[in-house]
């Protein structure tokens, strides 16, 4: 499974034939409490554990790079979506890491 930094992510997007979707598996109210966007990819919210039954609501021509806290729950769907055919990388170190490499103003928790 490729893992990016959240520094590499734009530059992984911009190389992307189709506009990417940032996946974040997280709970609702982690998402309340510190959110990431990049204007390069198109942010999806659905929580680790509600994506089996809603994997049809993600398109398979589109790259995916899943995020979550840290980065464990967002490799463990990115290799499930890597299983059904879904071209997808996973955000090493999460949003944690991206408060810290990208936007500091993203509160840690």
């Amino acid at each position: 499974m490729q893992q990016i930094n959240p520094s590499q992510l734009v530059q992984w997007a911009s190389a992307q034939a189709q506009r990417p979707v940032l996946l974040d598996v997280r709970e609702g109210w982690e998402l309340q409490t510190a959110s990431a966007s990049a204007p390069e990819l198109d942010l999806v919210h659905m929580p680790m554990q509600t994506i089996p039954a809603r994997l049809d609501e993600l398109d398979r021509t589109r790259p995916i790079a899943c995020l979550c806290h840290h980065g464990g729950r967002s490799m463990q769907v990115a290799h499930f979506l890597a299983s059904h055919g879904y071209e997808v990388v996973n955000i090493a170190g999460g949003i944690h890491a991206w408060s810290a490499q990208v936007d500091p103003q993203i509160p840690v928790y």
